[in-house]
């Protein structure tokens, strides 16, 4: 039996570090209680889901464990990991990710 093949839009993935985002406990957004990868979503106007452009993928410890920051992917270029700092303008790391 064949692995069924589902299409998706997205042009590259997102990865933001689950375990530095549950440490920092949110910090992004106006009131500093939003996390990074729901920020960056909704800064990047991106879609839902697989019909989205760029996807936003929260994933387990990417070992780096920066103090208050949050690691970060961008699969376009893989060779680049970012370090977030906690309270940064999403707004513009968003162009940046454009």
């Amino acid at each position: 039996m064949a692995a069924k093949l589902i299409r998706a839009e997205w042009q590259g993935a997102i990865l933001v570090c689950g375990k530095c985002s549950k440490k920092l406990g949110g910090g992004y957004g106006r009131k500093g209680k939003t996390s990074l990868a729901k920020a960056l979503r909704k800064a990047l106007a991106l879609g839902k889901g697989r019909k989205a452009r760029l996807g936003v993928v929260e994933t387990r410890c990417l070992g780096i464990c920066p103090k208050h920051a949050v690691t970060m992917i961008d699969t376009r270029e893989p060779g680049r990991w970012h370090v977030v700092p906690a309270n940064a303008n999403v707004e513009a790391l968003a162009r940046g990710l454009r």
